[in-house]
């Protein structure tokens, strides 16, 4: 298994991407083919210091081919485009292979 993760940094206004992550990105993302599982987290706090990091999404696929699928389709590209709209400036994206 693989997911796609999306970090975010605390974005300037913080109600604005809440309404449009919630109302709008997440429901994009939740029509992306092969999706297995759908994580949301929002970091409260850190062990020493303050986090940069505001919130992550994990996305969960069967393997790399079906996460690459899912980007590569029409549902996947709306979302990306979507993204960069509102969180060009806060977001980083990476993949990830999950291991026992």
């Amino acid at each position: 298994m693989v997911k796609l993760v999306a970090i975010f940094k605390k974005p300037a206004d913080k109600s604005a991407f809440e309404e449009h992550y919630k109302n709008v990105h997440l429901g994009l993302v939740r029509k992306m083919p092969g999706l297995k599982r759908l994580e949301l987290s929002e970091v409260t706090g850190a062990p020493v210091s303050t986090p940069q990091i505001y919130r992550m999404t994990e996305m969960y696929f069967d393997d790399q081919a079906s996460l690459t699928k899912a980007i590569m389709s029409r549902e996947g590209v709306a979302a990306a485009k979507d993204l960069m709209g509102f969180a060009k400036d806060v977001v980083q994206m990476f993949y990830a292979d999950i291991s026992a």
